[in-house]
């Protein structure tokens, strides 16, 4: 079974932005809301997500599974997207605006992704 090209420029941006959670957490750390407990084990487990459903979605057998995965990913983080769009300080200097585009394309990402399950 051959997967089409743009699952894997799908999996590449997550193994990317996976890869972020690390070389830059502080990034990260910033638009976690404070009512999650433990900022660090969540930017570390959604980084290791990120890297993993990337993984699996250029394996045929797992790639059904994998855009599932991303699915319940980006619902997970969805309240970072609030947090940043409420909270001054979480906005990165970005206008308010572009953070409520944000949240409609998490719904676009979200259809990508169920195009493979």
């Amino acid at each position: 079974m051959t997967l089409p090209w743009h699952l894997y420029v799908m999996a590449f941006i997550y193994i990317l932005a996976g890869m972020n959670h690390f070389r830059n957490p502080r990034l990260y750390l910033k638009i976690i809301p404070p009512y999650f407990t433990n900022p660090k084990l969540l930017n570390t487990i959604s980084g290791l997500a990120e890297i993993f459903l990337g993984i699996t979605l250029c394996i045929p057998v797992l790639s059904s599974y994998a855009a599932w995965g991303v699915i319940a990913l980006l619902i997970a983080i969805f309240p970072t997207h609030l947090y940043m769009y409420f909270d001054e300080k979480a906005r990165m200097g970005l206008p308010k605006w572009v953070l409520l585009l944000r949240m409609p394309l998490q719904l676009g990402l979200i259809y990508w992704a169920y195009i493979y399950t």
